[in-house]
């Protein structure tokens, strides 16, 4: 569905007391793939480039460098009826339910927003449509008719998925859609989001911090850190044996609900260091218990380690 090729985002930033220019690298040289029916998930610590890999992907930032190309087709090559059906075929569900619906406006014409624009239904079948649609998220019929601060956090975030249901897309890009609710609301939104992945055969990109998430809804898994894949595997390979260091760490961060089982984190070294000036070699062997010789030199490429596995480690290469 998607493919992403040597794909950089800049931008120009001032910083310090002669508000000298810089450049931060905010997503620095990305390729990857997002295939018809499967869920990515895009993880790694906040700041390291994936909600602007997001915007990237959704076109409402132009990159730096590199292509992203949708179905084949540069999305800044497209016409404009390429454009109007790109806009329909992919859609976004907010990370903020709280923030990413208008007060001002009642359920039924935030759902029904989508279906007037694309000229989908008018009248009576759009207030229908709605109807359904919100049945189809668990939410009763007569939602439509209240506005949003009458529901809850996780409410809220139905609506939000109806909204991006309405149109009928093929993908959704979900930019850490449950981080703001209750877990036990969390897991009702990720039962939701996979049931309607196999209803409707919708491809997701899903980006997120949180690993418990990421392992329960996931089909593959992107580490990224500082701008940068480091490692991209199947989510079952992933958890059961990650290969990059920062990945390892990542997964020793995930609370283990079990007394028996303890285990020594791995804690990693220092801050992430700036996207502004990021370090010389690999951007993570600042903080890397594994680091050698080439690592604070050369930069690793995301290299193939068996049937669908990339990483970007010198000791992996």
């Amino acid at each position: 569905m998607f493919e992403l090729e040597a794909v950089t985002r800049h931008y120009a930033v001032r910083q310090g007391p002669f508000r000298t220019r810089a450049v931060l690298r905010a997503v620095d040289g990305v390729d990857l793939a997002v295939h018809a029916g499967e869920t990515l998930s895009l993880v790694g610590e906040s700041g390291c480039g994936k909600s602007t890999l997001a915007r990237l992907v959704l076109r409402l930032e132009r990159p730096t460098s590199g292509r992203v190309r949708y179905r084949g087709q540069d999305l800044w090559e497209m016409d404009r009826d390429a454009v109007r059906r790109f806009r329909r075929e992919v859609q976004m569900v907010f990370q903020d339910p709280y923030a990413s619906l208008n007060p001002r406006m009642r359920v039924a014409q935030i759902v029904g927003e989508g279906l007037a624009i694309h000229g989908l239904a008018r009248g009576a079948e759009r207030d229908a449509r709605v109807r359904e649609l919100l049945e189809q998220v668990g939410l009763p019929p007569e939602a439509a008719g209240a506005y949003p601060h009458e529901f809850s956090g996780g409410q809220r975030q139905r609506v939000g998925i109806a909204r991006a249901l309405a149109v009928e897309p093929r993908v959704v890009v979900a930019d850490e859609p449950v981080s703001a609710l209750d877990v036990s609301v969390q897991a009702q939104i990720l039962n939701l989001l996979q049931g309607l992945r196999e209803d409707r055969g919708l491809t997701y990109l899903f980006i997120s911090h949180d690993l418990r998430v990421v392992e329960h809804i996931s089909d593959r898994v992107a580490v990224m850190y500082l701008g940068r894949l480091v490692e991209l595997a199947p989510a079952a390979d992933l958890f059961r044996e990650p290969l990059h260091p920062y990945t390892r760490a990542l997964l020793d961060a995930v609370p283990v609900p079990d007394p028996d089982r303890r285990r020594e984190p791995r804690v990693l070294e220092g801050d992430v260091p700036s996207p502004i000036a990021p370090p010389p070699g690999c951007p993570f062997h600042p903080r890397c218990p594994d680091r050698f010789e080439p690592c604070d030199h050369r930069v690793p490429e995301l290299r193939p380690t068996g049937t669908a596995r990339a990483v970007a480690c010198h000791r992996c290469g």
